[in-house]
C-alpha cells in the first residue's frame, strides 16, 4: 500500500540526491548539460569516466 504523503517525499529525496551528485561532476563530462557534449558517446565516457573516479 502506498501512502500518498511518503511516495512525494521520496521523490523529493531522491531528486534533490540526483542534483546534488549531477552538480558535483566535473565540468568535462559535459558542462552539467548532456546536450553540450560533443556527442552521446563522448557524453558517457566522460561520465563513466567520473564515476569511475568516486568509487
Amino acid at each position: 500500500e502506498l501512502k500518498e504523503g511518503r511516495f512525494r517525499l521520496d521523490i523529493r529525496i531522491f531528486l534533490q540526491w540526483v542534483v546534488r551528485h549531477w552538480n558535483r561532476l566535473p565540468r568535462d563530462v559535459g558542462h552539467h548539460c548532456p546536450s553540450l557534449a560533443p556527442s552521446l558517446e563522448a557524453f558517457k565516457v566522460r561520465l563513466d569516466r567520473a564515476l569511475s573516479n568516486l568509487i
